[in-house]
Formats: structure tokens, C-alpha cells, sequence
């Protein structure tokens, strides 16, 4: 495949997941958050799971107790993190949740330095303080109070998932199977979510008809199309251009909120989440720079 058919579905990817910001906002007017996860992900698992038996049909090896306890842990942790963006996003904007979620890239590093002492690149540290310089922009220039609770829960969304894609690099890429465990994720977190539900929220047919444009995109295209493009897209490209082209998300999600839901957002805030993605960006593409393009 042509690097630039590459570069064109990991933008793809990026608006996709962008446009799921949109889905998952609107799709509260009728349903609650645990809900909609637990139905998006049952549909994104419906979606993939033939994938992930037709890869473990060519696996040369099985995958032990281990790897499935892993792949389990990495999903609850994904449940975990889903779970407080959505529930974020009741009180929180687009724009906000789309760059404030993109804040794992920068914590990744330091669940290493504090869970298993791996200091990261030095370009981490001027990238975190970007970071929160962002956030205080983005709350106004004030203090930390001019964030909402969906701002907190959406930081501590991005803080959960720093914490997933950390195990995913260090337990369980071992495996050789990526479409097997991006299931299991989505098995895990729609079955806690479905399970969940009833007991915190009400439940009507009607309500879920109501979602169900916003479930059905965000089960087909933000959970299994876009999952297959980044999949297909990053072997086929070097490791900075997919870094650049995947943190587009947050654009996406700023400028289809805009057009969907009505967001503004003042200049100091988008002066705020243009610093959180120079941060996303040194972090992501900078080191990768240095490292030995990707082969096809």
C-alpha cells in the first residue's frame, strides 16, 4: 500500500474518532452513560470478534492464562476510563473532552516512572508543563475551579488510559495479537457496562431507539472501522507521521462540535487546547523522529 494511502486512512481514523465525541455527547439527551457504553461496545465486539477468531485461527501460538488475565485487566481499565469521559461529557464540552482526553499521551510516561521506575524521554518534562499551562488557559486563566466535573472526570479519564496504554506496551503487545485483545476490550467494557446499567440508571426501548443513530456510529464506525484503519494505516507508514495524523482526534472533535452541538470556545481557551496539543504532539512525534522509520 502507498504511504499516502496509508497517511489518508489514519486521518480517516482521526475524524472518525473525532465525530464519536459528537456521538457520545448527544447521545445522553435519551440514555444514560453506562448505557450507551455498554451498547456501543456490544455492537463494536459483534463487529470484530470474527477478525479476532479468523487471527487466532492463524496464530502460531495459544495464548496463555496470563495473557487473557492481562488483556481482562486492560479492559476493566478501559471500562474505568470510558466510563468517566461519558460521564464527563455531561458537563463538560467537545472541544474540552477531546483535548483533555488527549493528556495520556503525556501521562504515559510517568505511570513508568512510577509504577516500574522507566524514565522517560527528556522532551517529557517541557511537555507536561505545556500541558498544564494548557489546561489553566483552558479554564479560564483563573484557577483550577474555572474547570468543571466533567473536566476532572475527563482528566482522570486520560489518566486511566495512560495506565492502560502502559500495560498494553508492556504485558500484552508481547502476543502478536492486536485485533484478539482490542475485542477482549470491548467484550470487557460492554459486559461491566450492561451489567451496571439497571442499577443506576433507567432502562427503556424507547430511549434506546432514540440513540440509536448515535450507538450504531459509535459501535461501527469509532469502535470497528476506525480500529481497522489505525490497524491497516500504521504498517504501512512511518511511527511520527501515524503519531501526528491519529492526535488529529482532537481537531475533529473541536471542529465537529462546533458545527454539531453549537461549541465555542474563547480565544483563551483555544489558546489553552492548541498548547495541549503541541504537548501531545512533542511527545508523541519528537522521539519518534529519532527512532528508525517504520518499515512496510
Amino acid at each position: 500500500m502507498p504511504r499516502y494511502q496509508a497517511n489518508l486512512m489514519l486521518l480517516l481514523a482521526g475524524a472518525l474518532w473525532g465525530m464519536g465525541f459528537v456521538a457520545q455527547s448527544s447521545a445522553m439527551n435519551a440514555i444514560g452513560p453506562l448505557t450507551f457504553i455498554g451498547s456501543r461496545f456490544l455492537l463494536a465486539f459483534i463487529l470484530i470478534l470474527p477478525f479476532a477468531l479468523r487471527e487466532s485461527a492463524r496464530a502460531r501460538h495459544r495464548l496463555t492464562r496470563r495473557d487473557w488475565q492481562m488483556f481482562g485487566l486492560i479492559g476493566f481499565l478501559m471500562f474505568c476510563g470510558m466510563t468517566a469521559q461519558q460521564i464527563g461529557l455531561l458537563t463538560t464540552t467537545v472541544t474540552n473532552s477531546g483535548f483533555l482526553t488527549g493528556l495520556y499521551v503525556v501521562m504515559v510516561p510517568f505511570v513508568g516512572v512510577l509504577l516500574f521506575r522507566q524514565w522517560p524521554a527528556p522532551i517529557v518534562w517541557p511537555a507536561a508543563l505545556l500541558a498544564l499551562l494548557g489546561i489553566w488557559l483552558l479554564s479560564g486563566a483563573n484557577t483550577v475551579e474555572g474547570l468543571t466535573t466533567g473536566d476532572w472526570l475527563t482528566i482522570l479519564c486520560a489518566g486511566i488510559w495512560a495506565l492502560q496504554v502502559f500495560f498494553i506496551a508492556r504485558s500484552a503487545s508481547h502476543t502478536g495479537r492486536p485485533v484478539t485483545l482490542a475485542v477482549t476490550q470491548f467484550g470487557v467494557t460492554g459486559a461491566i457496562a450492561l451489567v451496571l446499567a439497571p442499577f443506576f440508571e433507567p432502562i427503556h426501548l424507547t430511549a434506546l431507539h432514540d440513540a440509536m443513530l448515535e450507538i450504531f456510529y459509535a459501535g461501527v464506525f469509532s469502535g470497528g472501522i476506525a480500529f481497522t484503519l489505525q490497524v491497516v494505516g500504521q504498517r504501512h507508514t512511518t511511527a511520527p507521521q501515524a503519531a501526528l495524523l491519529l492526535s488529529s482526534e482532537a481537531v475533529f472533535a473541536a471542529i465537529f462540535g462546533a458545527i454539531f452541538l453549537g461549541d465555542r470556545v474563547p480565544p483563551i481557551g483555544l489558546l489553552g487546547c492548541g498548547l495541549i496539543f503541541i504537548a501531545i504532539l512533542m511527545v508523541e512525534v519528537l522521539p519518534a523522529l529519532r527512532s528508525k522509520p517504520a518499515t512496510t
